[in-house]
């Protein structure tokens, strides 16, 4: 009972519907760039098409914006990538925003490079990031948008996902940055079903 007290938030109809998307990745510039940020990439993609910066608060670096009559608040944990559930849970309260209305937005060493994946519900898949998701807000019931790294079987799992982009696949990451920014606001206006009706049958 106290899960449904926790995630289901009354507000006044007249409240602009608010949606918290959040970008796992790892702070510092030993990171940019690499495999493991790409969720930190996607939500500087969408900030700075808005021509909005970030903001560092609490647990986070934090921008919003308003889109359809949606109020978009993204943010990016500064607690590091083991700690992310942390900011996640921090930022749901404070803006009083129900579980249906968060995006996670991960890498994904199971899925082939740029492949892109929205899913409501599911486990970790091993994610150290999404483990502490899980355990901060006690449900597997989030949505989550994996970007597929894929994996070299011939590097540690550590080296790759920490490793920076090839240049080949520097050639067309913007393309599917540039779609994770559709389903995104997609998420928001359209709804999770829709949204993984329509993109995730033909990425």
């Amino acid at each position: 009972m106290w899960l449904f007290n926790l995630f289901k938030i009354k507000s006044n109809s007249n409240q602009v519907k608010k949606f918290l998307i959040v970008g796992l990745g790892n702070i510092g510039n030993e990171y940019l760039e690499t495999r493991h940020n790409i969720g930190f990439t996607v939500l500087d993609y969408l900030i700075k098409k808005q021509g909005l910066t970030f903001d560092e608060v609490k647990y986070a670096l934090r921008a919003s914006f308003k889109f359809k009559g949606k109020e978009f608040i993204c943010i990016k944990p500064t607690t590091y990538m083991n700690l992310s559930g942390k900011a996640v849970n921090y930022w749901m309260r404070k803006e009083k925003i129900n579980l249906e209305n968060v995006l996670i937005i991960t890498d994904d060493l199971n899925i082939p490079f740029s492949q892109l994946r929205l899913r409501a519900k599911g486990s970790s898949g091993g994610h150290n990031g999404l483990k502490n998701i899980e355990e901060n807000l006690k449900t597997l019931n989030y949505s989550r948008l994996r970007f597929g790294i894929g994996r070299e079987k011939k590097s540690s799992q550590i080296d790759f996902v920490l490793g920076k982009w090839e240049k080949e696949e520097k050639s067309t990451l913007e393309n599917f940055i540039i779609k994770c920014r559709e389903i995104i606001l997609s998420f928001g206006t359209d709804g999770a079903q829709n949204t993984m009706n329509k993109y995730n049958t033909k990425i």
